[in-house]
């Protein structure tokens, strides 16, 4: 037991990347069961539309405008001036615990409009995209799953602010325990709704059930009691929108919807040039190289909290510690997951290995257009860590780097996707990633070494 606490506190593995790597494990392990029954129970177009629909979805970064990591952010900094009294209860200065009831107040009313605005949106944008695209021989039952599902994913919009407030008063763990609960609810209602012939109703089913469940255990918990205790706070101060938040929150919000054009339109394109099969090959190993992503970054997501804490209290030379050993093993894990999926593809593949008669295989990218994909998910975790540190200073030095990616790749999709197709996709990405790379380096190195000169040291 001491030999494997040594170990793991090597690899800088407390419960809070316990329960998020574990959430992200069972992720990748949920996504390949996942895969297993795609292939064994849709078509290849009805895999096409599977995995095309999360694309769309992603609308939703236009709505929540990179609030969530700024409400986590904020409530730690106001945070960090106080202390628990108990389980349900802080304690500190007045001013502090009342911008954080304003925090709350703003982001409850922020999620409630947007949440319904993009129910609207979603529902249009949907109907529009594959009633005009999809042009499959193949009949395929997607308007009512869709609805379901965008019915799902507004009310999940709308209790995300809820994760992000507790993640900021320093209840990362007991977030990632919820994640892992409503992770594996939501993994068994699309196992057994794939297996009971559900077809694409099962990611609506899944989004619905894991809404119900989610407001079950906030709401018949302690932190019903948090939320009641802040809520009630009187404001006699607090976090101006305009003045504190929206000029952070804008260049935030741009450097999202840049991501949106930078790692979204790869299955729209593909699904209205090359058609719903392709689409689903680049669905599939996207859905693999997310999982990848998800597990890896946990070693610095889940410090957050403490980042903005340190930085709020300028103990710079603990936060860059905690930070470069958190960066290393982050690094390390991605690129083991990495190599481990790409073996794991060549032996399905060498094995010929089939689901009820179908090449299980050929449902991924070919070798080379996978290899593209795979190098930008290494150097955009490097990059993603350097800009989560940044980001705990209250200020987002990546935006034109992220807009002027967002320009190139959104081009080269387009075009390189409408010439040359998939390999053309792959190929103009991993350019303009690899290209970009010593771009966040500059700006980490730089913003770092500017914003900690301005203000003393203390250790």
């Amino acid at each position: 037991m001491v030999r494997i606490k040594k170990i793991a506190s090597k690899f800088g593995f407390d419960k809070a990347i316990m329960f998020t790597s574990s959430t992200s494990l069972l992720a990748a392990v949920g996504n390949v069961i996942s895969v297993i029954l795609v292939v064994k129970y849709l078509t290849g177009v009805e895999q096409g539309f599977y995995y095309t629909f999360g694309s769309i979805l992603a609308i939703q970064m236009f709505f929540e405008l990179g609030l969530n990591s700024i409400i986590i952010q904020y409530v730690a900094h106001e945070a960090s001036n106080l202390t628990w009294a108990n389980d349900h209860e802080l304690t500190g200065e007045s001013k502090y615990i009342s911008r954080l009831s304003s925090l709350l107040h703003f982001s409850i009313k922020w999620y409630v409009w947007f949440g319904l605005v993009l129910l609207a949106t979603l529902l249009v944008v949907g109907f529009v995209f594959f009633g005009r695209y999809d042009r499959s021989v193949e009949t395929v039952n997607w308007m009512i799953p869709w609805a379901l599902l965008t019915v799902g994913t507004s009310v999940n919009l709308i209790f995300s602010p809820v994760i992000a407030f507790l993640q900021g008063l320093g209840k990362v763990k007991e977030m990632a325990r919820i994640q892992l609960i409503l992770l594996i609810f939501k993994l068994s209602v699309i196992w057994g709704g794939l297996i009971f012939g559900g077809k694409l109703y099962v990611l609506g089913l899944s989004s619905c059930i894991g809404v119900i469940l989610l407001t079950v255990i906030i709401f018949l918990t302690e932190y019903k009691v948090i939320f009641i205790n802040i809520w009630k706070t009187k404001i006699v101060e607090k976090v101006h929108y305009r003045k504190e938040i929206f000029p952070y929150q804008w260049k935030i919000a741009m450097t999202w919807i840049s991501g949106y054009f930078i790692f979204q339109l790869f299955n729209p394109v593909l699904f209205a040039t090359e058609g719903p099969v392709v689409a689903g090959q680049m669905g599939m190993t996207l859905a693999a190289l997310n999982g990848i992503t998800t597990l890896s970054i946990a070693w610095i997501s889940t410090k957050v909290p403490l980042f903005s804490g340190l930085i709020a209290q300028q103990e710079y030379t603990r936060l860059d510690h905690i930070f470069n050993k958190a960066l290393k093993q982050s690094a390390l894990i991605n690129f083991g997951a990495l190599a481990f999926m790409s073996l794991f593809i060549f032996l399905i593949r060498f094995l010929n290995i089939e689901v009820s008669g179908k090449p299980f295989g050929n449902r991924f990218l070919n070798y080379v257009p996978m290899f593209f994909m795979m190098i930008p998910v290494f150097l955009n975790q490097i990059v993603g860590g350097w800009a989560i540190y940044l980001r705990c200073h209250k200020q987002e030095p990546f935006l034109i780097m992220s807009i002027a990616t967002g320009i190139m790749c959104s081009l080269s999709t387009v075009i390189l996707g409408k010439y040359f197709g998939v390999i053309g996709i792959t190929t103009g990405y991993c350019l303009i990633v690899v290209s970009t790379f010593p771009w966040g380096y500059y700006i980490f190195k730089t913003k770092k070494a500017a914003w900690h000169k301005a203000t003393p040291v203390m250790v």
